[in-house]
């Protein structure tokens, strides 16, 4: 990691042992390590202070692990979220995803499986900033380090974290056209089989409709093959 300051990594887990395990292993493996035990705590955590990352079991005393990654993203829009479960099942894992977690892990897991998910959220999360940061559309602007669209005729529409990864990942890609098992596998990461790719097309209704008039000009839909952006981008 070089001299750059320790990535501070947040741990909600009510489990004790579990957390200290963690907590130790993050220290190890080169990070700063905070934890919190209790929805009240993680709350007033992501509050107040900024991480790199929050690991968040998703079941917690006192509340949802859901509402706490929302309350971080009202505070840091763009902190990526590993969501913890014991919950095993693909509808928790699709749940926990399209709320918006960057990844997801299911317990019992390795350590070694953690710190290297870690590692590649991490990694990709810091590669954010330097990816297409505006995007000019017919009748608006696209901020997606601020995941906004500002509309010419006055106003703003708020993007969601998935519709701005997908955007994202389509403006990084610009003139080709991306299968919905790509989308599938580089913006939710799942594997194709094991879930519908009508979350995706859902997405893209939502986003064409937050774009405005032009929305269905900007993502097109190539038969047979996916989604395209038709559009110029400027980093």
């Amino acid at each position: 990691m070089g001299s750059m300051a320790p990535r501070r990594i947040l741990v909600v887990e009510d489990d004790g042992a579990i957390r200290r395990g963690i907590v130790d292993a993050l220290r190890f493996a080169g990070y700063e390590p905070c934890e919190a035990g209790t929805f009240a705590e993680a709350v007033k955590q992501v509050s107040e202070s900024r991480f790199d990352l929050l690991l968040l079991d998703l079941v917690l005393p006192g509340g949802s692990g859901l509402e706490v990654m929302a309350r971080a993203r009202q505070a840091q829009p763009t902190v990526p979220v590993i969501a913890v479960t014991a919950l095993g099942t693909e509808g928790d894992r699709v749940g926990g995803l399209t709320q918006g977690a960057d990844d997801y892990v299911v317990k019992p897991f390795s350590l070694k499986e953690l710190l290297a998910r870690i590692d590649a959220v991490i990694r990709r999360s810091s590669e954010r900033p330097t990816d297409v940061a505006l995007l000019e559309v017919p009748g608006a602007q696209v901020d997606l380090a601020r995941r906004e669209v500002r509309h010419a005729k006055g106003g703003r529409t708020e993007l969601s974290e998935k519709e701005c990864e997908l955007l994202g990942y389509l403006a990084r890609n610009p003139g080709r056209a991306i299968s919905r098992e790509e989308l599938l596998q580089r913006v939710w990461r799942l594997e194709p089989s094991s879930v519908t790719t009508r979350t995706i097309d859902m997405t893209v209704a939502r986003l064409r409709e937050k774009l405005g008039d032009e929305g269905d000009g900007v993502v097109l839909t190539v038969r047979g093959k996916g989604y395209m952006l038709a559009l110029a981008v400027t980093p």
